[in-house]
């Protein structure tokens, strides 16, 4: 689909300095998606990824709506023509960030190891910062590249477990490439919501991201309904599509499309690497896994990172 040229507009707007409430705001979201990551491997044999994704907005359209049904009839009344200029971009926004994203990451979930699905993950804010200075004419400032080098060396220290000759190891095959292609999409999908106006209503237009994600999903879910492997619907799957259904999918867009306005894309993005710490703690409190000192430098390295990207 051919897209005008109004998608590639950047708001230019000043970024506030980073509050401890907005520092929430940012990182909850991180927090909310490596569970996602978790939930969505556990359950790769039992659900079929389209019917898992799709069900998952199914569901959170359901807790969403109640809160969202003002600020949506609001918006209508008073932003209609605000939502038609911009209907390109937030179709955009809706097709590579809420169903073709986590569409692509439950199926390539499903034929590559977490560790490869969690450094690609973590690629997303060195992509972001890239197809910013490429396309959208954004300034790359010392400190900000200097933090996300630090950070996604720290991302890359937990990966390895602090070996780093586990790097040239790696292997690639389709699942990774899925991956990659999930968070490309996402990368896209915060350069491209940060010129969406900011009179329109964020917890609206995740309801209107929502509905055009259903009608591109709902072909492909009734295809693998029919065709695809038969749902084992268990207490344990049930579980996690409530889990996902509300947090990674109503909680933390609603939380990151606040931060993308608030900070700006590149800033933003560079809390995505919070995700392998978040990763290594519910690992430890869900799995029973050990902490090592590897961890504990990385998480520095990481928090070290953001504080030189968010620098003003």
């Amino acid at each position: 689909m051919p897209l005008p040229s109004t998608m590639f507009a950047s708001s230019p707007t000043p970024a506030p300095a980073l509050t401890p409430g907005l520092l929430l705001v940012l990182c909850l979201p991180s927090l909310f998606w490596a569970g996602n990551f978790i939930v969505g491997r556990a359950v790769s044999g039992l659900v079929g990824p389209v019917t898992l994704s799709f069900l998952r907005w199914v569901l959170a359209l359901f807790f969403l709506l109640p809160f969202a049904l003002r600020p949506l009839l609001r918006d209508w009344q008073q932003h209609r023509a605000l939502y038609w200029q911009h209907r390109w971009r937030i179709l955009g926004v809706s097709v590579v960030g809420v169903a073709a994203f986590n569409t692509l990451v439950y199926t390539g979930l499903r034929s590559t190891t977490a560790t490869n699905g969690i450094l690609l993950n973590s690629f997303i804010p060195i992509l972001i910062v890239l197809l910013g200075v490429l396309f959208y004419g954004q300034k790359l400032r010392w400190s900000q590249a200097l933090g996300l080098l630090v950070s996604f060396a720290g991302v890359l220290g937990i990966i390895l477990h602090g070996d780093w000759s586990r790097l040239w190891n790696l292997a690639f095959g389709q699942g990774d490439l899925i991956v990659f292609a999930a968070v490309t999409g996402w990368a896209v999908y915060t350069l491209w919501l940060r010129g969406i106006p900011p009179q329109i209503n964020r917890m609206a237009l995740l309801v209107v991201q929502i509905l055009l994600c259903l009608l591109v999903l709902l072909p492909f879910f009734l295809w693998e309904m029919r065709a695809g492997p038969v749902p084992q619907w268990n207490g344990r799957s049930l579980a996690a599509l409530a889990y996902i259904s509300i947090f990674p999918s109503v909680l933390a867009y609603l939380l990151y499309n606040h931060g993308v306005a608030q900070v700006g894309a590149a800033r933003a993005g560079a809390f995505i690497h919070l995700m392998p710490v978040f990763g290594a703690i519910l690992s430890v409190l869900l799995l029973g896994e050990t902490l090592h000192l590897y961890h504990a430098l990385g998480m520095a390295c990481i928090l070290g990172g953001i504080v030189l990207s968010g620098r003003r």
